[in-house]
């Protein structure tokens, strides 16, 4: 490769890397002169590059946004990280699947040798959590109007499946279990909620701005996490009960994601575990292959008791 080709390669990766670029910077990187930096800098510019030059004591150049998208240049980890991205895209309730298939095919084309032996090894099979029904595909636009609603923090207006048209100030945008939610203050019922994005069609003009209120739970991740679990932010399962279980707590720590395990000898723990309903408790805990023991409370006992006459019946 030509000296001034290399060079122009590693000077578009270094404006890549950071907004603002002084030019001595660059040329102390390159091991040139300034006046260098700038015939490379009008060379990018002629292949469809938009560099913009700022002034001041430190003056130099950054890589702007343009109105096409100019031929990036990745390395070796990003080059792969995106394969692998585009490969798992299947899983993101997004609907940009065969987006996403072009996508990976272009990026291959244009790979070198090396990496495109590595990205040709990489066969992922992305497979999707079971589900009694299949997550419904969100539209890309929707899912951009929705994510820029949260970044302007403008308050969204909408239509709402099986709902009057609503009114909220967005405020997350995020992925559970396979589906998309906007979790946002809703201005009409004056409290969070969260709603399917697969559910809304954004309203155009968007309303006024507003300032971002605090989320209950700390996090979006905590808060998210307490509302599926049917809570009103605190973090608790409506239904929460205590066993003992003849197994050992190794063994029951490896199938309990929520619960909380301690161990009392060898063969034997304790496991406070939460659910939506006393029914689906005790069902969680009965897929143990082991001796159970009911601490409490008795709503725990009870469910127990219902469903031990309901599976009597089954053999009937």
């Amino acid at each position: 490769m030509p000296k001034t080709s290399a060079r122009l390669l590693v000077l578009l990766s270094l404006l890549q890397t950071r907004r603002d670029w002084p030019g001595a910077l660059l040329a102390e990187r390159l091991e040139v002169s300034p006046r260098t930096v700038r015939r490379d800098i009008d060379r990018l510019r002629e292949l469809g590059y938009p560099i913009a030059t700022f002034k001041g004591p430190d003056g130099g150049y950054r890589l702007d946004a343009g109105t096409e998208l100019p031929p990036l240049l990745f390395d070796d980890e990003q080059a792969v990280a995106l394969a692998i991205a585009l490969q798992t895209a299947v899983t993101s309730g997004a609907g940009i699947e065969e987006a996403a298939a072009r996508a990976l095919n272009t990026v291959r084309q244009v790979m070198p040798a090396r990496l495109r032996h590595r990205i040709d090894t990489l066969q992922v099979t992305a497979v999707e959590h079971p589900a009694p029904r299949p997550a419904p595909q969100v539209g890309a636009e929707v899912i951009m109007a929705l994510s820029a609603a949260v970044h302007s923090r403008e308050v969204l207006r909408f239509d709402y499946a099986g709902s009057p048209p609503r009114r909220a100030e967005p405020h997350h945008l995020v992925t559970w279990g396979g589906r998309w939610y906007l979790v946002a203050w809703d201005l009409d019922r004056e409290d969070w909620r969260t709603f399917r994005a697969d559910r809304i069609t954004p309203r155009t003009p968007a309303g006024p701005r507003f300032t971002p209120r605090e989320l209950p739970g700390g996090t979006v991740a905590a808060f998210v996490a307490a509302r599926f679990r049917g809570s009103d932010g605190s973090g608790d399962w409506p239904c929460r009960g205590e066993v003992i279980l003849g197994l050992p707590a190794a063994v029951v720590s490896r199938y309990t994601r929520e619960g909380v395990v301690e161990e009392l000898g060898p063969d034997r723990c304790r496991l406070v575990l939460g659910s939506w309903s006393w029914t689906g408790l005790a069902a969680a805990v009965g897929r143990f292959d082991a001796d159970i023991e009911v601490v409490g409370p008795a709503e725990l006992k009870a469910a127990f008791a219902h469903l031990a006459r309901r599976y009597a019946d089954a053999l009937r």
